[in-house]
């Protein structure tokens, strides 16, 4: 074994590694995340069930590090899965197979959690990082990234209704109502609280069949503990929850560095569909990231599923200029 193999460790990050970390990161994108960096060890650390975070230390100092998430149940995405939303090598120890050595450490511990596959994000653009991947066993995902500015929900009037997918069963296509001026006003929208955990379970098995407890614990802790990190808000009908939409604001994943938000999360009670629970919500999650100056939310979808590309299509998002990959484990 060669002194450099001996010399390079692969750990946990800690707290002690913020600033290491976050200097790295700036010397290979030429700008500071530190917020977006905080929040994503801080989480870490408070949840390690929920994530993998390892540290690549050379010759007593760290050199590179990779963040991944456990991220099953976004849109009903099935079996234990991952997303590695961030992963960087000091520019001064390229070709070293750093990043594969952190990629390895990061997939030996999901695969001891019991995750089958691990997913990623690249923008189309970006040659390295998909030359990287696909060098790392990564191949497309049937997957699509799709994104819309946060500019206000144009109305649409009664007679330019396009409903031929309004009765989509599926869950995440709650319903097939137009916009309209008082769709907010009809469909009371407001912040959600930690009562309303056990509803949001309850509509989501009622729409999947599955009991997603755990993902809506984590949903909500990040929620409610994570301050200007998730965006949640609640739908009511005769002061009754009878829907939900949830959006993380990160300013780094997956080395995106503007403010954007990620929608993962919609659910209406099945009961009240075609009553505009999900358009009201949709309007009121983007007025909201809009206060907050969020430029873009993007979500991301299985290619096939119709019934969300027409809700989504009707909401005005577009394919983003983003390849999703997976590797399975």
């Amino acid at each position: 074994m060669s002194n450099d193999a001996k010399a390079v460790v692969i750990r946990p990050l800690s707290a002690d590694d913020l600033e290491a970390v976050i200097a790295i990161d700036m010397a290979t994108t030429d700008i500071s995340r530190r917020g977006y960096f905080e929040k994503r060890l801080s989480a870490a650390t408070d949840r390690p069930k929920d994530y993998v975070y390892v540290g690549l230390q050379a010759d007593g100092r760290l050199e590179g590090f990779a963040f991944a998430k456990l991220v099953n149940g976004e849109f009903g995405k099935p079996g234990a899965s991952a997303a590695l939303d961030s992963i960087a090598v000091a520019p001064a120890h390229g070709h070293k197979g750093y990043g594969h050595r952190l990629l390895d450490s990061v997939v030996e511990v999901l695969a001891g959690k019991g995750v089958t596959s691990l997913a990623s994000q690249v923008d189309w653009s970006n040659g390295a990082m998909l030359g990287f991947f696909g060098g790392a066993g990564f191949e497309l995902a049937p997957r699509l990234v799709l994104s819309r500015s946060t500019t206000a929900i144009p109305v649409q009037l009664a007679e330019d209704r396009v409903d031929d997918w309004d009765d989509e069963p599926d869950y995440s296509s709650p319903d097939g109502d137009d916009f309209s001026a008082l769709s907010r006003d009809r469909v009371p929208v407001r912040t959600m609280t930690q009562g309303d955990l056990r509803k949001m379970i309850s509509i989501d098995k009622e729409n999947t069949g599955t009991d997603r407890s755990d993902y809506y614990n984590r949903k909500q802790h990040e929620s409610l503990h994570e301050t200007g990190i998730r965006v949640s808000l609640v739908a009511e009908l005769e002061d009754y929850p009878v829907g939900f939409i949830m959006a993380r604001v990160d300013f780094g994943e997956f080395g995106h560095t503007s403010a954007e938000a990620e929608m993962d999360t919609l659910g209406v009670d099945p009961g009240y569909q075609g009553q505009g629970v999900g358009r009201a919500l949709m309007a009121q999650l983007i007025a909201s990231l809009a206060v907050l100056r969020v430029d873009t939310v993007r979500t991301e979808i299985d290619w096939n599923d119709v019934g969300l590309i027409a809700y989504l299509d009707a909401c005005g998002f577009v394919p983003a200029q983003r390849v999703t990959l997976v590797r399975h484990l």
